[in-house]
């Protein structure tokens, strides 16, 4: 398992091979939903053609029934024409003349139309098909409202005014429950579908919603039902009936649930085991990085443990070669390297806890590493400082961290510059934060190199570990809630470092 962390590519392997993994999985899931999303379209599709068939049968029972409806009329007509004509005749008339008997045969003929023939007082003078009581002589009551349904013909026989009652035959009155029946049959199987389709039964102005099923009340009213039926619309050709009242609708429907769930099933599966792969990437990225900062830390740890035992005899030397008056001066230089091992040794003691911070003097504490720098670093380094404010800056800080940060990004730049060039250091006091920028006149970074320069085990020189700009980073980021970032850099003209702090 250690071997696998140290190898850098490991979580881009990781990843990679969790997007196969995913892939093959997904193949034959995707398989098996598009099957699902096909057999649930077919349903769909054998739904909505037995429908337009049921709507195909209810129309032309329809016209069939309002062609019987004509029919019936008709005969009427001719009933109530030949009655006239008989009626209008002598008493001692001939009705088996060649002249009547075509007229007698249209009123024999009718042998379904229930008909009553009254006067105006409702006196009942003929009636034929139609089973009346031996004493019943007034159309009157119930018989009255029953053949009442039907506006009554009205005509005139030597002044005397006659109404000519009827109903509805018995095989009329079957076929309209007939047609009665197939138009619920019809909305039943609209709206109770056993495929979950959302539907809605328009009429033909798409105001007024006879009957709707699987699809929420909400999308119903106003602007959303408009939406709605434009949406059903887009997704399928409404089916249009005649109800048995003449009254034409439109049924608008589209994809169950269930299809549509199909539909994105596949897309929701890939990016679920894409999410799961990630996160076992940032899991590993995770633990990764949690070895290193143990590591970072024991080394710091040991570093300072180790650096302990020879400060402290190197301190008892300089007293000892201090009892010759000749060595006093070379014990003062000594005193100053061995001042600088500790400092050294507190630095990165601190790594890995939480370093206190205080109110420091930022611009003293630039100018005290700028100075010790100076004697340390080749000749040909010229260093600039700009705008730095002749009055103290107090800022919070943890001084012997951020003056290790600060040589640091100089020893960079020295290296950048091959001891030859000049180093930078600009202030910039904002409302509630600090830019302070650190720029050389190196050999400069590529733009795909600004992020990667602070990653440890990154280095563009032949020699060196990667770790410096690694723990400036944790230094300024972790520890003094700052940021540090390449700002600027062109190769072979120079590089900007920006460090922003808290006020």
């Amino acid at each position: 398992m250690n071997k696998l962390l140290k190898n850098p590519r490991i979580g881009w392997y990781i990843l990679l091979v969790g997007m196969i993994v995913a892939l093959v999985l997904f193949i034959p899931m995707n398989g098996l939903i598009n099957n699902l999303r096909v057999d649930e379209q077919k349903k769909i599709e054998l739904w909505a053609n037995a429908v337009k068939h049921k709507a195909a049968l209810l129309e032309k029972t329809q016209k069939f029934y309002e062609k019987m409806a004509e029919s019936e009329q008709t005969r009427l007509q001719q009933f109530i024409e030949a009655y006239k004509i008989i009626m209008s005749q002598s008493l001692d008339a001939d009705l088996t003349s060649p002249k009547l008997k075509f007229y007698t045969k249209i009123i024999m003929d009718n042998k379904s139309i229930p008909v009553i023939i009254a006067d105006e007082f409702n006196n009942i003078t003929f009636s034929q098909n139609v089973d009346l009581d031996k004493n019943q002589k007034v159309l009157s009551g119930d018989m009255l409202k029953k053949f009442s349904q039907n506006k009554p013909f009205e005509y005139e026989v030597y002044g005397m005014k006659f109404k000519l009652y009827y109903t509805e035959t018995q095989a009329f009155s079957e076929l309209k429950g007939v047609l009665s029946d197939l138009t619920n049959s019809l909305l039943n199987e609209v709206t109770d579908n056993t495929v979950f389709v959302p539907v809605i039964v328009l009429d033909s102005s798409s105001n007024e919603i006879y009957e709707s099923s699987n699809i929420h009340l909400e999308k119903l009213q106003g602007e959303a039902k408009l939406q709605t039926i434009k949406e059903m619309t887009q997704d399928n050709t409404p089916i249009k009936i005649t109800m048995p009242s003449g009254q034409r609708c439109n049924i608008y429907y589209k994809r169950s649930p269930t299809l549509t769930l199909l539909k994105y099933y596949p897309v929701l599966y890939f990016f679920a085991l894409l999410i799961v792969v990630l996160l076992f990437f940032m899991v590993f990225r995770t633990m990764k990085v949690s070895e290193q900062n143990f590591v970072w830390i024991g080394m710091s740890k040991e570093t300072a443990h180790q650096l302990g035992t020879p400060i402290s005899s190197l301190m008892a030397w300089t007293e000892l070669l201090r009892m010759n008056p000749d060595n006093e001066a070379t014990c003062k230089e000594m005193d100053k390297d061995i001042g600088r091992l500790n400092l050294i040794s507190q630095r990165f003691s601190q790594i890995g806890s939480t370093p206190a911070l205080k109110l420091q003097d930022l611009v003293a504490t630039i100018n005290n590493i700028v100075s010790y720098m100076q004697t340390r670093v080749p000749k040909k380094i010229n260093f600039e400082l700009k705008d730095l404010p002749s009055q103290p800056l107090e800022i919070p800080l943890n001084k012997p961290l951020f003056e290790w940060t600060l040589e640091n990004l100089i020893k960079n730049s020295v290296d950048a510059m091959e001891g030859n060039g000049t180093i930078t250091i600009k202030l910039e006091d904002m409302a509630t934060h600090i830019h302070l920028d650190v720029s050389d006149t190196g050999k400069g970074l590529f733009r795909n190199q600004f992020k990667q320069i602070f990653s440890p085990g990154f280095t563009t020189k032949k020699r060196g570990w990667g770790l410096g700009l690694s723990l400036v980073k944790r230094i300024i980021e972790e520890y003094h809630k700052g940021k540090i970032y390449v700002k600027t850099s062109t190769p072979n003209v120079g590089t900007t470092f920006r460090i922003e702090l808290n006020k």
